[in-house]
């Protein structure tokens, strides 16, 4: 189980290692978006320096600001103490890291913000 935090907007934010070709971990902080629906979202030029495999050319998808072009690349992230190798959008002009709702179907979320506790885990049979 990974410990979150809430920020100032209260949006939920967890540290995940974003694993380079060469094998480097490099620690972020990712956002988990309840709207995006796919596993993650990161600008091109950080997945480009990461060395991450493009598997497809700009595709054109619908955000919440408007149609945008997607890049789509193949690369692991370390989550939960699991390594994971999926499929990631790469935009232009992406801010944040983007953890979408893909990782609710592996992950318990629980997010109790009177009690400030926020995880992201196994589920527990």
């Amino acid at each position: 189980m990974i410990l979150g935090e809430f920020n100032n907007k209260g949006e939920l934010i967890f540290e995940v290692g974003l694993i380079a070709a060469d094998g480097d971990v490099l620690p972020v902080n990712g956002l988990l978006d309840t709207g995006f629906s796919d596993w993650l979202a990161i600008d091109n030029q950080d997945a480009e320096s990461l060395g991450w495999l493009l598997i497809n050319e700009p595709e054109q998808m619908k955000t919440a600001r408007g149609l945008a072009q997607f890049n789509l690349y193949q690369g692991s992230v370390f989550i939960d103490g699991e390594e994971f190798t999926i499929p990631i959008l790469g935009g232009d002009e992406i801010e944040d890291i983007l953890l979408g709702v893909n990782w609710l179907r592996t992950k318990r979320l629980v997010a109790d913000f009177p009690e400030g506790v926020l995880t992201l885990g196994r589920h527990s049979n």
